[in-house]
C-alpha cells in the first residue's frame, strides 16, 4: 500500500537578510528519501508566507523512523544561480505523525551550518504521512499535482543522487557522545556504515497511533539495546495494540557510553574532573556587570536612568534600570552558552531608560577568543574598571563600567544564580523559577499526647451530667478523644494521640475540654494553648516525661483577663513529649530514601556518598503543543531530606543539564528518586500545575560499589488514556563506599530506629501520621524561592501510593505468583525424580540420599554448600542494569480503560452511578473468589484441629490408636531404617504407584469443618 509524507511549509519569521538592502528573497528547499522539492520565491521579504503542500513518496512506511528530513532556507539571488543559506532544520522521521488529524502547526528554530553562519529567525510546518487507499489519499494526489504545477517555473522535481553537504557541519548540542552512531544494515547494500547524526524535533501530533516501528540494531557501544533512538511517543492506542509476552523495547533501560571524565581515566584532564566528572563539561560565556561611575547625564531635566544592555549575536541580556542614579550598581551575571554564540564579539552598552527610545550612552566591546579561560576549584575572577567608548570607539567622558569576562563551565560558582541565554525570553519575574536549587526537608518530629484527665470542670448546664471529650489543634492536624465514660466534673480519658511537629518549632498546641450538649452541637468549657518548644524531648524509651497539670480557660474569658491569674481554675491533666527517637516517614517504607530518627545524637555516620549526574533527556513530548511551545524541563532529585532541582530549559525536547550533586549515604537499603517535570510557571500563572513527566526510582543496595552506571531510563507516566512514554532520562550514578565495615554491619541491623519495634505505633497511626508529614514537606518546600510546588513534592513522595488500584492489585498478584512459582518449579522436579523421568537423575538422588541418612551429620553442610554452590553459579548471571519503572511488572501496558478511569478517580468518587454500580458488582465478584479461597484455607485448618478435638470421635479414636501403633514401632526400629522406608516408598517406581488418593488424604479430607456451621 503506497504512503505519501506531506510537508506543508507554511511561513517563515524574523529572517536574516542577505540581499545587501536589508531584506532577502527566500525559498524553501526540503529533501527526504534522495526526493527534493522547493517552494516558490518570495521577492523581498523576511516574514515570507508561503502556504504550499511538498508530498514526497515513502519507499517503506515501516522505516520513516530511520529517516531524516532536511528543510533548507535559502535566499534566491536574482544575479546569477548563487543561492545563500539562511538556515536549516533537520526533523527525525519518529516524530512524523501518521494522519492528518494527529499532526499540528509546529515552529522550528533554524539552525546553522557552521560555526561562522549567521542565522536567525523560525520557520512553520506541518508534516503528516498519509497512507493510500480511500478518498482521502486521492485528494492529495491531486493536491500533489497542484503543487507540481505551482513550483514547476522554480525547480524541476526530480530525485537527485546524493545531497550537497554543506561545506561546515554543524556540532549537534543535543548529542551524548558517541551514543547515537548506530549500526543499522539497508537493505540495498548489506555494507555497515554509521548514520548520520540526526537533530531530532517533535511536533504535537507525534503521539499518534501509527504503526510501531521495527526493532532496532544493537548499537556498537551497548550491552543491551532498548530501542533508545527510536522511541517516540506512544500513545495509549499504540499500547493496547501491542499485546505479546514480554516487556516492549521502548520500556527497556538502555546503556550508553557518553565521554565522562570519570571514565575516561586519562591524566591530562582538568580540574573540575574531580568534583565535577559524571557530567560532560559544557562551556559558557560568563559578564559578570557589576557597577558604574561618572556616567553622563542624558535627559534635559538632568537624570539618568542607566541600563546595561550585554549582547552576543542574536542573544541579548538587560540589566534592571536604575532610576536618577550616575553611580549604579547591578551586580548582574549573565551566562552564554558557547555552542550558541553566533559573534565572535561581546558588547556591553550602557543605555538610559527612556519613554519612546532609549538613549545610548557608551559601551566596551571584548573579543571572545581573547578571553581568560577559568578553572575552578580558582577564587573568582576579579572585575575590572572599564572606560566607555561611544558608537564610533573613541573614549570620551562617558564614565566608566565594572566588569569582569571569562569563560567558564557549569561547574563554575556563578552558574546557578546567573541569567542564561536561553531564558532570553521570559519576564525577570519569571527568572527565578528557572533556577537550579538545593533545597532540605524541615526535621520532623512525633509529638505524643497523653490526655489522662480533668478536674473540676464547670459546664455551661449544670442540670445534667457532662459528655466531656478533648480536641487536641496542631497546626493543620486535629484529633479528638473519645468521650469519657464518666460523666462528671472531673472526667478521665487516658488516651495517646500522635502529631507531626516540624522545626523550628514555632507552632502551638491548642487543647479544648469539649461538652457534646446534642447532636452535633458543642460546648467549649476550657482551653489551653502550649507552645511546642516548651514540650520535653524523649530520645529513649525508659522513661516518659512527668505529667503536668495545665489551667483551663474559656476563650472569651481568657482574652478578657489577659495575664490576670485566676486564684480558682478547671484544669487537665496531660503528658506532652517530642519522640526523636523515631524516625518520621514522610515516604513509603518499600521505597524510603532516609531512615535515620529525628534526633541528631542517635544518628550514625555516613558510610559513604551517592553521586547523580543528571545529563539530558531525549525525545520528550511537546507538553505545550496547544499553546505553540514544546517544553519547558526540569528534574527533581530527592535522596533523604535533600532535595535538589537543576535549571529550566525552555521550549526543547532535548534539554542538556549537566548538572552533579552529591549525598551522604546512612543506609544502603534506600531508594533515590529522580522526577522530571514541565514548568508551567514562566508567564505568571501562580494558579498552573507543574505536569509530569515521568520518573524514576533506583535502590542503593543494588548499585556495585565505585561502578559508574551510565543509563537512559523511560520515563512512563500512566494517564487515565493508557500508558505513555514521555521520553528518555539519561543518568550518571556512582556510589562509594567509605566505610565497609559499617555498610555491612548495616545488613544486620533494623531496618528502622529502635523506638518503632520496642514502642511500636498502629499501622492505622502511622498512615495518618505519614499523609500528615507529607503535606507538612510539601507546604515548607512550596514556600521556598523558587518554591518546589506541592504537585512536584506529592508525586515524588507517592501521596496516592496507598489508594485501591485494581491494576495495582493484579501487580502485586502476580509478584506473589511469581514467587510461588520457584516452589512450583521445585515440586516439578521432584515429581519428576519420583516418576523416574530421567532414570539417571533419579539414580543419582537415591544416592545422596541414602549418604545423607547414613551419615546424618552431613545434612546442614551440605545444604550450606549447594546454597553457596549456586550463588557462585548465578554470579556470572548477576543483574548489570540498575532497576527501573518495569511496565509489564506493574500491568500497565494492557490496563482497560476502565480500570485506569477508577484508579485516577477522586476519593470519595464523583463517577455517574451506573458507573460505581458496575464497579461495584466487578468489585464483588472479585471479593467472592478471593473470600472462597479464604474459605478453604480455613477449612484445612479447621480439620487439622479437629483431629484431636472428638468433634468426628471415631476418626479421633482412629488416630489416637494409630498413634500408638506408631510410637511403639518408631521407638523398636531405629531411625535411619525408617528414613530409608520412607524414602523408598516416596522415591518408588511408577509401576506400584496408584492414581488414586493415598491413605492420609482420604482420612483428612473427611474430618470435619465448622464450615456447615456457616450461615
Amino acid at each position: 500500500m503506497a504512503a505519501k509524507l506531506v510537508i506543508e511549509v507554511l511561513d517563515a519569521s524574523d529572517l536574516m537578510p542577505k540581499d545587501g538592502n536589508g531584506s532577502a528573497n527566500p525559498f524553501v528547499e526540503v529533501e527526504f528519501e534522495e526526493q527534493r522539492q522547493r517552494t516558490s520565491t518570495k521577492t523581498r521579504d523576511l516574514n515570507p508566507n508561503w502556504n504550499e503542500k511538498l508530498v514526497f513518496n515513502i519507499k517503506n512506511p515501516r522505516n520513516i523512523s530511520d529517516q531524516t528530513i532536511e528543510v533548507f532556507v535559502y535566499n534566491d539571488n536574482n544575479h546569477g544561480h548563487h543561492k545563500n543559506f539562511l538556515g536549516k532544520v533537520r526533523i527525525s522521521g519518529m516524530t512524523v505523525p501518521f494522519s492528518e488529524q494527529e499532526s499540528v502547526i509546529q515552529r522550528y528554530p533554524l539552525d546553522k551550518r557552521g560555526i561562522f553562519s549567521h542565522v536567525k529567525g523560525d520557520i512553520a510546518l506541518k508534516i503528516y504521512v498519509v497512507h493510500g487507499g480511500g478518498n482521502g489519499f486521492q485528494s492529495f494526489e491531486a493536491g500533489e499535482e497542484e503543487v507540481g504545477v505551482e513550483n514547476h517555473h522554480h525547480h524541476h522535481r526530480k530525485p537527485t543522487s546524493e545531497s550537497a553537504a554543506p561545506p561546515l557541519q554543524e556540532i549537534n548540542t543535543n548529542k551524548f557522545g558517541g551514543e547515537y552512531n548506530y549500526k543499522e544494515n539497508h537493505e540495498k547494500s548489506k555494507k555497515k556504515k554509521k548514520e548520520k547524526e540526526v537533530r531530532t524535533f517533535h511536533s504535537v501530533g507525534a503521539g499518534g497511533g501509527g504503526p510501531p516501528p521495527p526493532p532496532a540494531e544493537k548499537p556498537v557501544f551497548m550491552e543491551t539495546r532498548g530501542d533508545f533512538a527510536k522511541a517516540g511517543p506512544v500513545s495509549s492506542t499504540t499500547v493496547k495494540q501491542m499485546q505479546f509476552p514480554g516487556q516492549k523495547p521502548e520500556y527497556g533501560l538502555v546503556e550508553t557510553k557518553p565521554p565522562l571524565a570519570a571514565r575516561m581515566g586519562y591524566w591530562g584532564r582538568d580540574k573540575t574532573a574531580s568534583t565535577y566528572d559524571l557530567v560532560e563539561p559544557m562551556q559558557f560565556l560568563y559578564v559578570h556587570v557589576v557597577k558604574a561611575k561618572d556616567l553622563p547625564v542624558m535627559d534635559i531635566t538632568g537624570s539618568l536612568d542607566p541600563y546595561v544592555e550585554v549582547k552576543i549575536g542574536n542573544y541579548k541580556g538587560v540589566t534592571n534600570h536604575i532610576e536618577k542614579n550616575q553611580n549604579p550598581v547591578w551586580d548582574r551575571v549573565f551566562a552564554f552558552s558557547k555552542e550558541r554564540l553566533q559573534s565572535n564579539l561581546v558588547e556591553v552598552t550602557v543605555k538610559d531608560k527612556d519613554i519612546a527610545i532609549d538613549d545610548f550612552v557608551g559601551r566596551v566591546v571584548f573579543d571572545i577568543p581573547e578571553l581568560p579561560q577559568h578553572v575552578p576549584p580558582d577564587s573568582p575572577l576579579a572585575p575590572q574598571w572599564y572606560r566607555l567608548v561611544d558608537k564610533k570607539g573613541e573614549k570620551v567622558n562617558l564614565g566608566e563600567i565594572m566588569l569582569a569576562v571569562w569563560m567558564g563551565t557549569q561547574a563554575d560558582e556563578s552558574f546557578p544564580d546567573a541569567w542564561h541565554s536561553d531564558a532570553h525570553s521570559i519576564s525577570p519575574h519569571s527568572l527565578a523559577n528557572t533556577r537550579s536549587k538545593v533545597y532540605f526537608s524541615p526535621r520532623l518530629y512525633y509529638l505524643r499526647a497523653h490526655v489522662i484527665g480533668a478536674q473540676d470542670l464547670v459546664p455551661g448546664d449544670k442540670s445534667r451530667p457532662p459528655e466531656t471529650y478533648v480536641k487536641l489543634q496542631l497546626g493543620n492536624q486535629g484529633r479528638v478523644t473519645r468521650p469519657s465514660p464518666m460523666k462528671h466534673i472531673n472526667p478521665e480519658w487516658n488516651e495517646e494521640l500522635m502529631f507531626v511537629a516540624s522545626e523550628p518549632l514555632d507552632e502551638y498546641i491548642i487543647v479544648s475540654v469539649e461538652d457534646r450538649v446534642g447532636p452535633g452541637k458543642d460546648e467549649v468549657i476550657g482551653r489551653v494553648i502550649i507552645p511546642v518548644r516548651e514540650v520535653p524531648q524523649r530520645t529513649d524509651h525508659a522513661k516518659f516525661p512527668d505529667a503536668r497539670w495545665f489551667a483551663l480557660h474559656k476563650p472569651s474569658v481568657a482574652e478578657e483577663q489577659g495575664e490576670k491569674k485566676e486564684k480558682f481554675a478547671s484544669r487537665i491533666h496531660l503528658r506532652l513529649c517530642l519522640d526523636s527517637g523515631y524516625h518520621v516517614l514522610d515516604e513509603s517504607t518499600h521505597f524510603s530514601s532516609d531512615l535515620q530518627p529525628s534526633s541528631k545524637v542517635l544518628r550514625k555516620p555516613s558510610i559513604g556518598l551517592l553521586e547523580i549526574g543528571i545529563l539530558s533527556a531525549r525525545n520528550l513530548l511537546p507538553m505545550k503543543g496547544k499553546d505553540g511551545r514544546l517544553t519547558d524541563t526540569y528534574c527533581v532529585a530527592k535522596y533523604g531530606n535533600k532535595w535538589v532541582r537543576t535549571r529550566t530549559l525552555l521550549d526543547t525536547l532535548h534539554p542538556r543539564w549537566n548538572e552533579q550533586y552529591t549525598w551522604e549515604v546512612y543506609d544502603p537499603c534506600t531508594v533515590i528518586t529522580i522526577g522530571v517535570f514541565d514548568n508551567c510557571h514562566l508567564n505568571g500563572k501562580d494558579d498552573a500545575r507543574d505536569q509530569r513527566i515521568g520518573k524514576v526510582r533506583i535502590r542503593l543496595s543494588t548499585l556495585e560499589i565505585d561502578r559508574i552506571y551510565t543509563h537512559s531510563y523511560p520515563l512512563l507516566v500512566l494517564t487515565p488514556s493508557g500508558l505513555k512514554k514521555h521520553g528518555e532520562l539519561h543518568l550518571a550514578i556512582r556510589f562509594t563506599c567509605m566505610a565497609w565495615v559499617n555498610m555491612v554491619t548495616q545488613y544486620g541491623m533494623p531496618l528502622l530506629p529502635k523506638m518503632h519495634y520496642i514502642q511500636p505505633i498502629s499501622v492505622r497511626h502511622i498512615d495518618w501520621l505519614r499523609h500528615q508529614a507529607m503535606q507538612i514537606v510539601a507546604a515548607k518546600l512550596s514556600r521556598a524561592e523558587p518554591p518546589l510546588r506541592r504537585e512536584v513534592v506529592e508525586y515524588m513522595l507517592d501521596v496516592d501510593y496507598h489508594m485501591f488500584s485494581l491494576r495495582r492489585s493484579k501487580a502485586n498478584f502476580q509478584r506473589i505468583m511469581s514467587l510461588l512459582s520457584g516452589i512450583a518449579y521445585v515440586c516439578r522436579w521432584f515429581d519428576g525424580i519420583c516418576f523416574w523421568k530421567n532414570p539417571l537423575t533419579t539414580i543419582l538422588v537415591h544416592v545422596l540420599f541414602f549418604i545423607l541418612v547414613c551419615y546424618p551429620e552431613l545434612i546442614l553442610p551440605t545444604v550450606f554448600l549447594y546454597l553457596f554452590v549456586i550463588g557462585l553459579w548465578n554470579y556470572r548471571l548477576r543483574p548489570r542494569l540498575p532497576p527501573h519503572m518495569d511496565a509489564r511488572l506493574s500491568q500497565a501496558e494492557n490496563a482497560h480503560p476502565d480500570e485506569l478511569d477508577e484508579e485516577f478517580d477522586t476519593f470519595p468518587t464523583t463517577r455517574p452511578t451506573d458507573i460505581v454500580r458496575m464497579r461495584y458488582d466487578r468489585l464483588r465478584s472479585v471479593a467472592g473468589r478471593v473470600q472462597t479461597v479464604i474459605g478453604d484455607l480455613a477449612t484445612q485448618g479447621e480439620r487439622a484441629l479437629s483431629i484431636l478435638s472428638w468433634r468426628d470421635p471415631r476418626a479421633t479414636a482412629i488416630f489416637i490408636i494409630f498413634s500408638l501403633i506408631w510410637a511403639v514401632f518408631l521407638y523398636v526400629t531405629p531411625f535411619q531404617v525408617i528414613a530409608v522406608l520412607a524414602g523408598l516408598y516416596i522415591l518408588r517406581h511408577p509401576r506400584f504407584r496408584y492414581k488414586l488418593p493415598s491413605v492420609p488424604v482420604n482420612f483428612f479430607k473427611r474430618l470435619p469443618a465448622r464450615s456447615d456451621s456457616l450461615l
